[in-house]
């Protein structure tokens, strides 16, 4: 039983089906589902195996107090850049070009592709407006708490 890490981040979703298809196509199982309420107002909690004991879960709401115009599009609902909230995934270089690969033969652009210097990332939009990165370091960056710490006060250059 691990006692560290996520075990699981979940968001909310419209289409229980889209969100299903899309995750599988990029090699995240589903493997749980739970079902919680009467036939006409229920939660349905399903969650996708990560392949490092951890999961991405989502809720699908059906009349438990949800507004109907809920949105599940996480940044641009809150009127932020679509980049501000994600969820990145570690990824080699096999599994980067894989998933390229995969989506562009699905039919589905990239959102950007960012060569961050210490990573190259791809980021694509699933069905529910949530913005999902696959991050190959290149290297990564080195752990510098200290420096970390004392850039929390520092301004941009520019700024000073």
């Amino acid at each position: 039983m691990r006692n560290t890490g996520f075990h699981h981040v979940a968001f909310a979703c419209k289409d229980l089906e889209a969100t299903v298809a899309f995750y599988e196509r990029l090699g995240f199982p589903l493997v749980h589902t739970e079902v919680q309420g009467v036939e006409t107002n229920f939660i349905k909690h399903i969650f996708f195996d990560l392949g490092d004991g951890s999961s991405l879960a989502f809720f699908y709401l059906k009349g438990v107090g949800e507004p109907e115009d809920y949105r599940t599009d996480i940044s641009t609902g809150l009127a932020l850049p679509v980049w501000v909230n994600h969820v990145a995934f570690a990824a080699d270089a096999a599994r980067y070009e894989a998933v390229k690969s995969i989506m562009t033969k699905q039919g589905v652009e990239p959102t950007m592709e960012v060569d961050h210097d210490w990573c190259h990332s791809v980021y694509y939009t699933d069905p529910n407006g949530i913005l999902i990165e696959f991050c190959l370091d290149t290297p990564g960056f080195e752990q510098n708490p200290k420096l970390a710490k004392e850039l929390l006060t520092k301004l941009p250059a520019a700024a000073q």
